[in-house]
């Protein structure tokens, strides 16, 4: 009994552990999220800036979460807002960790999808509000997501998911994975172009799937689209409704598009959507309950 009372206290202790590291890699998120767009360097200036006056952030001012409650939301030095952006990415990539850590423990795919977790974070809050999705994260994100299949191939206990029969050719998987996950999201785009003559996905989300394919094998890439696929649709059908109530709301005569030129500079008209959110949270699925889904369905398609 008391070893088991020891068991867990280490694990609460370890996964509070997991949240900490979760929040302050969050915190590094948030400098990546504003720099890399706008082609900064994430290492010079060293110190954290206010992105409205431009004076660096005291330490004690940086604390991932605590400092902007504290603070009121306000910069310390000229009162200005700081967006909730910041600490909604310090959060959610603390909770991240923490639901690996509960999900996989003491094991090598702890790490690895811990930093994958990171990296599918940072895709997140830089596609929503810039468009784009960083070649930092998915340029190498590819081949480390194929190293990782051959480490789960070899060593089974590193906790590492790839579906994909027979296990002894999860490299096979994986490969293929990033040609069905990359091919898939670049024929959709090019009948977007065919049939509706407007762009569909971006070739960020061409890469981005292919690097989830690459982590997780092809059988995985079928769920992940057809999951992502649903997400995107009720996100876009709200977005669409909560618009018109706007509309309506401010009794105007005409209507507006969701997203104009005028209103997002840079973005194109009508009524788009990031689609790399949507990946993000069915690859995040499958990170967390792939082997279930696939141990339940996976028999019926010979996986």
């Amino acid at each position: 009994m008391g070893t088991q009372t020891g068991f867990e206290a280490l694990d609460a202790f370890f996964a509070l552990v997991s949240f900490a590291i979760g929040a302050v890699v969050g915190s590094f998120l948030t400098v990546c999220s504003y720099r890399l767009p706008r082609n900064e360097s994430i290492t010079n200036p060293r110190r954290s800036r206010c992105p409205k006056c431009g004076n660096t952030i005291a330490w004690y001012d940086n604390i991932p979460i605590m400092s902007w409650l504290i603070l009121g939301a306000r910069c310390r030095h000229c009162k200005q807002s700081i967006s909730w952006q910041y600490p909604l990415t310090e959060a959610t990539t603390a909770v991240l960790f923490l639901l690996v850590f509960w999900r996989y423990g003491f094991v090598v795919a702890t790490p690895v999808y811990m930093l994958f977790s990171a990296a599918l974070v940072l895709v997140t809050f830089v596609d929503l509000t810039h468009w784009e999705i960083p070649d930092e994260v998915t340029y190498p994100g590819i081949p480390l997501g194929v190293a990782c299949s051959l480490v789960a191939m070899f060593y089974p206990a590193s906790g590492l998911f790839v579906a994909g029969p027979p296990s002894d050719a999860l490299v096979l998987s994986s490969l293929l994975g990033v040609l069905l996950g990359g091919g898939s999201i670049y024929l959709l785009d090019k009948l977007c172009l065919i049939l509706l003559k407007k762009p569909g996905m971006g070739f960020g989300d061409v890469k981005l799937m292919a690097m989830l394919g690459g982590f997780f094998g092809w059988p995985s890439v079928l769920f992940i689209l057809m999951l992502a696929s649903v997400v995107g649709s009720v996100a876009g059908v709200t977005m669409i409704l909560a618009q018109r109530r706007r509309t309506h709301g401010e009794h105007r005569q005409e209507r507006v598009p969701i997203e104009t030129d005028d209103e997002r500079e840079g973005l194109p008209e009508g009524h788009y959507l990031p689609f790399g959110p949507s990946l993000v949270f069915a690859a995040l699925v499958v990170m967390l309950f792939g082997k279930d889904i696939l141990g339940y369905y996976g028999p019926y398609f010979g996986i």
